[in-house]
């Protein structure tokens, strides 16, 4: 048994970190405001496998994942929250990671939705017309 606050290792050579789901979450934000996103993904990973449903760990380990720019992994975390079809910054993370992972076509479109859910909001137009000129500039 491990001593109190330590690691406790539940299989597989992985130790479980201190705290439970919570404590991982926020220590997980500390960590991606404190611009270390990969130990912030890392750490979000976790808590995404113990609360698979959290649309909050989610969101934010597909943030840590895109600062990190390990962005196929934001993709799919992006489009798990995405399937609210409501939800207009999923489908603008989701149109940031596939623009940096070269997937302009989904890019384009995912922000194009996100656009005509928030056309309030300048970033996001701006992403889209910068999506739209670099697939221009593929195509000639």
């Amino acid at each position: 048994m491990p001593a109190a606050g330590a690691p406790e290792d539940r299989g597989g050579g992985r130790e479980a970190p201190a705290g439970g789901v919570y404590d991982w979450y926020h220590r997980g934000l500390e960590l991606l405001a404190d611009r270390h996103p990969d130990a912030a993904a890392t750490l979000l990973a976790r808590a995404a496998e113990a609360e698979p449903g959290s649309r909050s760990v989610r969101e934010a380990l597909a943030r840590a994942q895109y600062d990190a720019h390990r962005y196929p992994e934001a993709i799919e975390s992006f489009t798990r929250i995405a399937s609210d079809p409501a939800d207009d910054y999923a489908r603008f993370g989701l149109g940031l990671a596939a623009s940096r992972a070269g997937d302009l076509a989904l890019a384009a479109e995912q922000l194009a939705l996100a656009v005509a859910m928030r056309p309030d909001l300048a970033h996001y137009a701006r992403a889209l017309r910068e999506v739209r000129a670099r697939r221009t500039r593929g195509s000639a």
